[in-house]
């Protein structure tokens, strides 16, 4: 009650925005801040930075006409994240994929659209991987199912253009990659892909993102994020070593040929 007459809102909204479905105001933060005792400049300072950082429109505002709002907010958590793990098994991950690969799981996926929309999301797919190149990239571990390496999506040289941009990717220190072989047998990710995202401050939770096929699902709770991270670990133990994995690649893109 008191929280919501201090930025003259209802209690509607404060449960709105306390469940990330509206954005908060600079001037609100403030004045909760103020309501809840943080009146030095030094503690209140980096609050408000968040909150004019977490307002300015993402990179995504150019492709709402191709990019599902269910997916806008995973984002903006992949911009914060400081560490990305992800798990694969049809396809290679989109942070990972060329240009050309992109293009041809976005044609067959999608085959209701046009050319110009699937031009429009691979264009969005290659900007959202403008975070590898930042000076203060994530570091990001992938494991990939060998599934999707053998699967062939486009043709020859497209598949060994996209295995080739793997193992350099899997040089940068920054980026580890490992492969989960046919012969591993059961495995507690048998449900399908997942990621989790962990951010730079301590009080914030890592979030857990699985995807359908008209939607998303966000995790948060500790429980869902345990279960999920000691699925990650168990499929690390099961897969290549990062060292092995660009002799794994390579013995399968020599056999992508026409």
């Amino acid at each position: 009650m008191d929280a919501g007459y201090s930025i003259r809102a209802s209690d509607s909204k404060i449960s709105r925005l306390e469940l990330g479905r509206v954005s908060f105001k600079e001037r609100d933060v403030a004045d909760l801040l103020t309501l809840y005792g943080v009146t030095d400049e030094r503690d209140r300072s980096p609050l408000l930075e968040l909150t004019r950082q977490a307002n300015e429109p993402g990179w995504w505002q150019g492709f709402t006409d191709v990019v599902p709002g269910w997916f806008q907010p995973y984002l903006g958590l992949e911009e914060a994240a400081v560490l990305i793990r992800t798990y694969e098994l049809q396809f290679i991950p989109g942070l990972l994929q060329t240009k050309d690969y992109a293009r041809a799981v976005m044609a067959g996926a999608r085959q209701v659209d046009g050319a110009d929309a699937v031009e429009r999301r691979v264009q969005a797919r290659i900007s959202r991987q403008a975070i590898l190149d930042r000076p203060d990239p994530p570091r990001v571990w992938a494991i990939i199912d060998e599934a999707a390496l053998w699967r062939s999506v486009a043709g020859p040289a497209v598949m060994q253009g996209q295995l080739e941009h793997l193992i350099a990717l899997n040089a940068n220190p920054n980026i580890t990659i490992q492969v989960i072989p046919f012969n591993v047998g059961p495995h507690p990710a048998e449900g399908g892909a997942f990621s989790i995202l962990r951010f730079g401050e301590p009080d914030i939770t890592d979030v857990v993102y699985l995807e359908h096929l008209t939607g998303a699902v966000y995790l948060d709770k500790p429980d869902d994020v345990t279960r999920y991270t000691l699925a990650m670990d168990n499929l690390v133990l099961k897969s290549t070593t990062p060292d092995d994995t660009a002799k794994v690649i390579e013995k399968i893109a020599s056999q992508h040929v026409a």
